[in-house]
């Protein structure tokens, strides 16, 4: 497996589900690549109808950092992470770095991101520790999140400001050592579960903060089912019902 030095960064690969996204991946992938421009990306997409899928295969044929990964139809945020996660494991990246491609996550953070992984194992960007926040949230959904994160973080009983944040840096050796073929978890959901996993294991965690700012193209993916689906594998997680 090939090793970072001062001179060569990590090689790392940006995970992207997209489900119709056409008006946004142009964008994010160019603004990745001014951000680090040796990352590799891979787009996860599922079907998207608005042709997200062959835009982003026009891009892999003229950018070698490029790489897309379709799928049949909409199968979740969950399983595109986790296949994106096998298809990196199988081409040794050293860092997976995971994160929505509708601009609530600031590509221009990533450089942080590597920064901080020098020393953890999971870097988690936080809206909930100091200099983090959200941008353009009506006053329900930031009710909702922070009462998520705290109800999550009551439950399991970790000390993790943003449990439900979905931009995260994994280190190789984490995804090698939790069982991915046993995540069952979507939406927030997942994001609880991976981070309760890589703690469980007892990898390092840090969090920085993000200002996560809402979409201005697209439509949200968050619905009712996402939510009961967290609310309900907190439970699980804490009672040993998911191994």
């Amino acid at each position: 497996m090939p090793t970072a030095t001062p001179d060569t960064p990590p090689k790392t690969l940006i995970i992207i589900p997209t489900y119709n996204e056409s008006e946004n991946l142009p964008r994010l992938l160019d603004a990745i690549h001014q951000a680090i421009p040796h990352a590799h990306i891979l787009v996860v997409d599922d079907n998207s109808p608005d042709g997200t899928g062959e835009l982003a295969e026009e891009r892999a044929q003229r950018d070698e950092r490029i790489f897309v990964l379709r799928r049949p139809g909409k199968l979740g945020l969950g399983t595109a992470y986790l296949d994106g996660f096998r298809y990196g494991l199988e081409r040794d990246y050293q860092l997976f770095q995971q994160m929505d491609c509708d601009f609530s996550h600031d590509p221009k953070d990533l450089p942080r991101f590597q920064e901080a992984i020098k020393e953890a194992d999971l870097v988690l960007g936080s809206r909930y520790v100091h200099g983090g926040g959200t941008k353009n949230w009506p006053i329900r959904r930031k009710i909702l999140s922070r009462g998520g994160s705290l109800y999550a973080r009551t439950i399991l009983g970790i000390h993790v400001r943003d449990l439900t944040g979905g931009f995260k840096c994994f280190r190789r050796e984490v995804l090698e050592s939790i069982d991915l073929d046993a995540v069952r978890s979507e939406g927030y959901s997942f994001q609880i579960e991976t981070t309760w996993r890589t703690l469980q294991k007892g990898f390092r965690l840090k969090e920085i903060p993000i200002l996560f700012v809402d979409r201005e193209f697209g439509q949200s993916k968050m619905n009712p089912k996402i939510f009961r689906e967290a609310v309900i594998m907190c439970w699980k997680l804490r009672l040993g019902l998911v191994k």
